[in-house]
């Protein structure tokens, strides 16, 4: 019995050989499609699944209480750890980290290489699974110039991997660190990113400040013992810092590795949620496109039913009942959906790459992983399940009296079920692309907003070397060139937070003070950067000048009132014991974007200081030509900083990086919204051949008594564009709702356009007149004579 069903199955597979290529391409597409989609989000809710202690790794992060708001940060201070690790027992194990990727340059006796890496406790080899391909976890960092470094780094630096351990690296050209193990590299989805680790003491002793319970500028990780209360520890850690710090206003709580990467954002001291948006959103897409998929396999099954319907009625005849039937007609979706999923197997490997490009990931198939053919498998009997069921039921119950007399049967609830899923179709497609297209705005609005400095023609270097000792030296001679209008030092880099306190005062401010930024610069520096200066001056050369004098922006302004105007003060603590010294305030510039690119920034103080600068920026002249301005910074650097790789970055290149999740929903509604009209379109075009063919002895009568060829292509096709018109009336307010929802998350944001709308419905109306005409028009201009001879 079930060989008779194959058998017929490929049968009717092979007599309906177009009706059978656009039903297994729509379903290829449509598994395919689901199937990358299902890769990221497998990519992504794995994200750290390589740490076997995942389950039981927090962060520390901090909830800092101003007056009237709280803000979230992973900032610590560097005695929490060992603190924590001693007065409480849940705790198994702590480890500290530097905040992000240190940058530093080695040196290997012949070249120089710039590499991102950390200082850690050596604790995190106990806490996190970094394998060692050489060297143990036990004497990694048994000397304080100890260096653990990757596959990668290590490549790098010697050529190899292997037989590593005792060589010599010089960091930045002063202290010499031992190699003594050798790192996995790590995978991408990996939170803690680096490509060399050194111990955590050596970057504490040279970092004396750090040893105060009030200065928050390192990163702490627990590993808690098995079963440990984790609610229970985070109501002891409330109010730990203020126990050993009385003006401290944050409140530390352990923060779960499973949460780093998904759930990672938080508003007024709330968990609101983060990339998991992203990751159901396409994990919902994915099954729509696949939903598609099956809609087009029901419309053409349905379309065919009268071609099927006397071998409905002569199986029935022969003893065959409803449910045989069914399992007939089912089995050939199932039949067509595993061939779908097989060939699907071969378009995403061959995908898969330009899509790692596009999302900047390193998804692999994954063939060797039982679990992922079981997933194809599970999509492929779904999607055959779910795209035969209705066909099956619609066929299986045809009267055979009345197919085998001739009588046609009833197709009205078939047509009203097929209009139905027609206009689904491209309800969905109108929808993607709306969101599309103001995706799209989104992105250029912030884009395109008033940053309060120009980005563009701005160079950005990390301070190496002598860079901060010979500045001035080295700033003259880069004017020198007369490629370059201004050079200025700073302490962080502009487009990103830094610095931050809530320990400035001014007459009439509140206990607990409001989070303002600060950052060290130059004279110059605003120059340099583009901000303008709405009130008073820029900090004037000259060592002993504006060592007390402060540069405000006009929210810190706002914020202190009459207090905060040229000639007044803002208080700083001046010493450990938090007395304040008086800052007179020379100038104001406006506000500027940093940090978060979407909101409102937090007020920010400058300060004339040039003793710890990490960055310089370098304002290219407008009339000279970048490529020819890169290549004369070069030739300066390279003559007074050497022994330092030249190595830069344009701010504007920085700024769109930025944007690179919301450039990754764009590509991927692009892309998804394209792959929902061309399966649309797909069921369209079957069901345009069918309805032409139904009515071939129609148009022929027609034709004879003097129709136009335009006429009857404009016959044919109303139907369709009546479904999608009604499809855009639909998805219009659907689509609002859905991006309305999705722009609410950004406090800058673009509006939506009525004429957005228009667009993505024109553009739906004519892609369905395209699919359609050629149908159409080819039964159109058929010869009248023809058409009524083999009817």
């Amino acid at each position: 019995m079930i060989t008779n069903y194959i058998r017929t199955a490929v049968r009717s597979l092979w007599k309906n050989k177009v009706y059978s290529f656009l039903n297994i391409f729509g379903l290829m597409t449509g598994i395919a499609c689901a199937g990358i989609i299902f890769l990221w989000v497998e990519d992504e809710v794995q994200y750290d699944s390589m740490h076997e202690k995942k389950d039981r790794l927090y962060a520390i992060l901090q909830h800092w209480q101003y007056d009237g708001y709280k803000r979230t940060f992973w900032s610590t201070p560097a005695l929490m750890g060992p603190a924590i690790q001693a007065e409480f027992s849940g705790v198994a194990r702590t480890c500290r980290t530097t905040e992000g990727a240190v940058s530093a340059m080695f040196n290997n006796g012949q070249t120089a290489y710039y590499s991102p890496g950390m200082y850690a406790d050596s604790t995190l080899f106990s806490m996190f699974t970094f394998p060692f391909v050489e060297g143990d976890a036990q004497t990694a960092f048994t000397q304080p110039n100890s260096l653990v470094i990757t596959e990668t780094a290590a490549r790098k630096f010697f050529g190899q991997t292997t037989n590593l351990r005792g060589k010599l690296l010089k960091m930045d050209n002063q202290q010499e660190y031992m190699v003594t193990g050798v790192l996995k590299d790590l995978p991408q989805n990996s939170t803690l990113r680096f490509e060399w680790l050194a111990p955590f003491q050596t970057y504490l002793n040279a970092h004396k400040a750090l040893m105060s319970w009030d200065n928050n500028a390192v990163n702490n990780f627990v590993e808690l013992v098995p079963g440990t209360d984790v609610a229970a520890l985070n109501r002891q850690l409330a109010g730990y810092v203020k126990e050993k710090f009385p003006k401290a206003i944050s409140s530390p709580f352990l923060f779960s590795m499973n949460d780093w990467r998904l759930r990672n954002e938080f508003a007024d001291g709330k968990q609101t949620g983060g990339r998991i948006g992203y990751v159901r959103l396409f994990t919902v897409i994915g099954w729509i496109i696949i939903f598609i998929a099956c809609i087009n396999f029901m419309n053409l099954a349905t379309a065919r039913s009268e071609k099927r319907s006397k071998e409905v009625g002569v199986r029935k005849v022969l003893g065959a009942g409803k449910g045989r039937l069914v399992i007939q007609f089912i089995g050939e979706a199932m039949l067509m959906s595993l061939m779908a999923a097989v060939m699907a197997v071969v378009i995403i490997s061959l995908l898969l790459p330009a899509f790692n490009a596009m999302v900047g990931k390193q998804i692999e198939p994954g063939l060797q992983h039982p679990a992922h053919w079981m997933a194809l498998l599970a999509i492929a009997l779904v999607t055959g399940l779910v795209a035969g069921s209705y066909p099956s039921l619609y066929l299986s119950s045809f009267n055979p009296v009345k197919v085998l007399k001739g009588i046609k049967t009833p197709g009205g609830s078939a047509a009203f079920i097929r209009k139905g899923l027609v206009t689904v179709q491209f309800t969905v497609s109108i929808v993607l692309i709306v969101s599309t297209i103001i995706i799209y705005q989104q992105i250029e609005h912030v884009k395109h907003r008033k940053l309060g400095y120009n980005k563009d023609n701005l160079l950005e270097m990390d301070v190496t070397g002598r860079m901060g000792q010979d500045f001035a030296a080295i700033r003259q001679d880069l004017l020198n060139t007369g490629l370059i209008e201004n050079v200025a030092l700073s302490d962080h880099a502009t487009i990103y937070g830094g610095n931050n306190t809530n320990a400035f005062r001014w007459p009439g401010s509140p206990e607990s003070g409001f989070l303002i930024s600060n950052r060290s610069v130059t004279p110059g520096f605003f120059a340099t950067s583009g901000m303008e200066l709405t009130q008073g001056r820029d900090f004037l050369s000259g060592a002993a000048v504006d060592s007390f004098s402060v540069v405000i922006t006009e929210s810190l302004s706002r914020l202190m009132g009459a207090e905060g105007g040229v000639g007044r003060n803002l208080l700083i603590p001046d010493d450990e014991q938090n007395n304040y010294r008086p800052y007179r305030i020379v100038g104001i510039v406006k506000d500027y974007v940093y940090g978060n690119i979407y909101g409102k920034p937090d007020p920010v103080a400058f300060f004339k200081r040039d003793n710890d600068p990490r960055v310089m920026y370098i304002r290219i002249s407008a009339a000279a030509d970048p490529e020819q301005a890169v290549k004369g910074i070069a030739k300066v650097m390279a003559r007074d900083n050497p022994g330092y790789p030249f190595a830069f970055r344009f701010v504007d290149e920085q700024f769109n990086a930025m944007f690179s999740s919301e450039q990754l929903i764009g590509r991927l509604s692009r892309v998804f919204a394209s792959l929902a009209i061309i399966i649309s379109c797909l069921g369209l075009f079957g069901l345009a051949a069918y309805t032409a063919e139904r009515r071939t002895k129609e148009i022929g009568i027609r034709k004879v008594l003097g129709a136009s060829v335009a006429g009857i292509a404009r016959l044919l096709s109303v139907e369709f564009l009546k479904l999608v018109l009604l499809s855009a009336v639909i998805a219009f307010p659907l689509a609002w709702g859905i991006m309305a929802y999705w722009l609410d998350q950004f406090s800058y944001r673009t509006a939506i356009h009525w004429w957005v709308f228009i667009l993505a419905g024109g553009m739906a109306i004519v892609i369905a007149l395209a699919t359609v005409s050629y149908q159409a028009v080819r039964t159109a201009v058929r010869n009248p004579v023809k058409s009524l001879q083999t009817m």
